[in-house]
């Protein structure tokens, strides 16, 4: 199955009409940004880049599809031509899975002619606004469970294949597993699972149904003790192990004070070694309130894969610059929107996370000029003191050179959000972390 048609009818309206008019081929840049973080946000984090790889290499149209697109009318016969040998042959740039981003951070740079580049528009805004929104909400978790494990289980509460997504996301932003097996299968990410309320439900008595789990997974299992009484299961699942018991979870009530008087019953049988998982709705700010507790997990779901409040990060794929006319030697030209509230920068970008002699980041440095792996960043600036640039390239003429194991994107994330100012992890609104500056002119 192609990708292709992941995309907006008003895709192929430009690129049909571009043909016509002969500028179809134009050198052109685009570029991807957020003119904000969603309200109260201090920072951002990327997970999109990998998927965006994956989705580019399917990204085809074929014959079907073009038929499709006759039989409704979106193609003539040119423009079916032209998607029958599209093949993406251009540049992409773009900030790693991992890292932060903050307002107008150019976190995907895709140079190409118009029409190859501005058909990838909906494709790449799908994937980055769904999976920087789901590791954004994820980083902030981690960062309140304070190296205590975090469990991605929110299949159940969005689309199929978001769920992958959001799994990927999640462990990119420090989360230990996932209870989605497709996510197990296609990316190595641990998964973990024992039991619902149902299997419990299902016996005539809950020791019967703790028995016939731990017959088959073993002592180290986890039960769910809050289906009739917890104290109660506790105790029956100490027993049935003899202490051994690997965890329980607790999915209702007063998590804080329930974990508390589980943990004191635990000590007093014996099971210390006995963890606590605890799962119901829970969101960063609950998490934050649990730190306290003798907790030593975390599942979290519903909020997970929704964004915690911001499902979507407001990115925008703009034409940043372009060719004055078709030959393959010219020059690119600035071009920008100056729409009330909707205004943007023209030229491609550079980015730089200025770093201070302490080893805090202090400033997303944004400049006109060409990447950070390019000669000839004329209208910009070098690096000062420890600045270090954030783009990388993916596509490299046409050929993806960017992918990376998960484990990179994960230690990537860790690095990136160590080296924040304290402040990015209030939980309280406030303005990002560190400013935005721009420097280096228009690029003219």
């Amino acid at each position: 199955m192609t990708t292709s048609l992941l995309t907006d009818h008003y895709e192929l309206t430009m690129v049909r009409a571009a043909i016509h008019s002969g500028v179809h081929n134009r050198r052109s840049v685009f570029e991807m940004f957020a003119r904000h973080l969603p309200e109260g946000r201090r920072y951002g984090i990327v997970a999109g880049a990998g998927r965006l790889l994956d989705a580019l290499d399917e990204f085809r149209f074929s014959e079907a599809d073009i038929d499709f697109l006759q039989r409704v009318g979106i193609a003539d016969d040119a423009l079916a031509g032209w998607l029958a040998s599209y093949r993406f042959a251009g540049s992409i740039w773009g900030y790693p899975d991992g890292e932060a981003y903050f307002p107008d951070s150019p976190i995907l740079i895709v140079e190409g002619t118009f029409a190859e580049a501005v058909v990838l528009e909906t494709l790449a805004l799908s994937i980055y606004n769904y999976d920087c929104a789901v590791a954004s909400a994820a980083s902030r978790m981690t960062s309140m469970a304070k190296g205590r494990p975090c469990i991605e289980m929110g299949s159940r509460r969005t689309s199929e294949w978001s769920a992958v997504g959001a799994a990927r996301a999640a462990y990119i932003a420090g989360f230990a597993s996932t209870s989605n097996l497709q996510a197990g299968a296609r990316y190595g990410i641990p998964t973990a699972g024992t039991a619902a309320h149902s299997f419990v439900l299902l016996y005539d008595t809950e020791r019967a149904a703790f028995q016939a789990q731990l017959n088959t997974l073993g002592d180290d299992t986890t039960l769910l003790v809050d289906t009739y009484d917890v104290e109660t299961a506790v105790r029956t699942g100490v027993e049935l192990t003899n202490g051994r018991l690997g965890a329980v979870r607790i999915d209702s009530g007063d998590l804080a004070e329930l974990a508390v008087s589980v943990r004191r019953l635990l000590d007093s049988l014996g099971a210390k070694n006995t963890r606590i998982i605890v799962t119901s709705d829970l969101d960063e700010y609950q998490i934050a309130a649990l730190r306290g507790a003798p907790v030593d997990g975390f599942g979290v779901g519903t909020s997970l894969v929704t964004g915690s409040g911001a499902p979507t990060c407001a990115f925008v794929y703009k034409l940043v610059a372009r060719a004055d006319s078709e030959a393959a030697d010219a020059p690119l030209v600035p071009v920008a929107k100056l729409s009330t509230g909707k205004t943007s920068l023209g030229g491609r970008k550079y980015a730089m996370r200025r770093i201070d002699h302490r080893g805090r980041a202090i400033a997303e440095v944004i400049g006109v000029g060409s990447p950070p792996d390019q000669p000839g960043r004329s209208a910009g600036t070098p690096p000062v003191g420890n600045d270090r640039n954030l783009l990388v390239r993916l596509v490299d003429h046409g050929q993806v050179v960017g992918r990376e194991p998960l484990s990179a994107a994960r230690a990537r994330h860790a690095a990136s959000v160590a080296e924040l100012p304290l402040v990015a992890q209030k939980m309280s609104r406030g303005e990002p972390a560190i400013e935005t500056v721009f420097q280096g002119g228009t690029g003219e």
